[in-house]
């Protein structure tokens, strides 16, 4: 089995449109949440979310992409480009033949999917552009990423809600891992901030209107956000051999369904996803130091969640930091997961741990060191990542540092 390296990683989201700007925005601990902005927006009772600002298409791809990419697409293709110029890899020829791409996501074109039904049934228009389904697709973003890079190799799209990208990255490692491919790029995005998709959600009456407080005894509610995060990895002895900068190693992955419940999360599936990381990973759980936590500021999530970790680490779990970084970017949904790998990266090369914003009260059935508001240098040498879907699907990703 080879190891598999992370050697380039790329992202847009509420808090950065690239990758130096959002990890300043997690050490510093602030809030890319804030007032909604598009059309009819005044008829949701939830009007908060982390959304991506200042963003302009146009600054990144020409009209004939314009047409072809949804907003989630457009997302996907800029972290993917910061994710494979950082890498230095070059595509072309055979390398292309023995790479590929998996991502996530659980809406896919969500916004054209809104603004043609809007079309259709409120303006009582009776035709819509030709290329309505190929830019609504859920693989429409792998597609391209495959397209634009000459990755030859397996490419396609996981849709596991929540744990979308945690299992597109997963599946990606254990290929590398397996030899099946020299390198992936892997990852997820979302954009379902839009008319159509708040109010779907506004439905499952899990959201806060005002902010996401995780592990807080006074939250009310998770938080949905927008944007992508893209990662190249690569087997390890192939980064070395060409001098790539090694950002970290992933080490193990495991992935369970609780067979449970639609939408409630169950304590015994989290937990075996977890120990099945840990296995993966040759890991010992004193071995651990962060823990990126799925954190959603539900009161269900959290309390669940907080309980898995308590018994799959035992004693350690008291010298355990575990933070939700969805305080500060929101929820990605099926492009949660790569977001918040990014400050697994970060505790592990640069010794900052992200904190959870928000917390005003200590829960009692949260009593774990959740890195409350303000960011902690910390030496860790290996970290996990969680996801925890509508589903029971369950993904978690452990990392060592290079």
């Amino acid at each position: 089995m080879k190891r598999v390296a992370i050697t380039g990683a790329g992202t847009i989201n509420a808090l950065g449109h690239d990758v130096a700007t959002t990890m300043t925005a997690l050490r510093e601990g602030r809030c890319g949440i804030g007032p909604l902005n598009f059309r009819d927006v005044e008829r949701l009772s939830i009007r908060i979310g982390g959304q991506v600002r200042n963003w302009e298409p146009e600054a990144h791809f020409n009209r004939q992409d314009i047409a072809l990419y949804d907003r989630f697409t457009q997302f996907t293709t800029l972290a993917a480009r910061q994710a494979v110029e950082q890498s230095g890899l070059d595509f072309r020829g055979k390398l292309g033949l023995e790479c590929g791409v998996v991502l996530g996501t659980a809406g896919g074109g969500v916004n054209t999917w809104d603004e043609n039904y809007r079309s259709v049934y409120e303006e009582g228009k009776n035709r819509v552009h030709p290329f309505v389904v190929p830019k609504l697709m859920n693989n429409a973003a792998a597609s391209h990423v495959s397209m634009e890079w000459n990755l030859r190799g397996p490419s396609f799209t996981v849709a596991t809600a929540c744990a979308s990208s945690n299992h597109a990255m997963g599946l990606a490692f254990q290929m590398v891992r397996a030899g099946g491919a020299r390198a992936m790029i892997a990852g997820g995005s979302e954009a379902m901030l839009c008319f159509g998709g708040i109010k779907a959600w506004e439905g499952l009456r899990v959201m806060s209107k005002d902010a996401c407080r995780p592990f807080s005894a006074n939250r009310n509610g998770m938080v949905q956000g927008e944007g992508a995060g893209v990662f190249v990895f690569e087997e390890w002895e192939h980064a070395r051999a060409r001098g790539a900068d090694i950002l970290a190693e992933v080490a193990g992955f495991s992935m369970t369904s609780d067979a449970a419940d639609i939408v409630m999360p169950n304590q015994a599936g989290a937990e075996r996803a977890i120990s099945g990381a840990l296995r993966d990973a040759g890991l010992d759980p004193s071995d651990v130091g962060y823990v990126n936590a799925h954190g959603t500021g539900t009161a269900a999530n959290d309390k669940t969640e907080c309980a898995a970790v308590a018994h799959a680490f035992g004693h350690h779990a008291d010298r355990l930091m575990i933070s939700s970084t969805k305080s500060m970017h929101g929820h990605l949904i099926g492009g949660t997961g790569a977001v918040e790998l990014l400050a697994c990266i970060m505790a592990l090369r640069d010794g900052v741990i992200a904190p959870t914003i928000g917390y005003e009260e200590p829960d009692p059935e949260c009593a774990l060191d959740v890195v409350p508001n303000i960011a902690r240098e910390a030496r860790v040498g290996a970290v996990l990542s969680n996801a925890f879907a509508f589903g029971g699907l369950n993904a978690v990703i452990a990392l060592r540092r290079a």
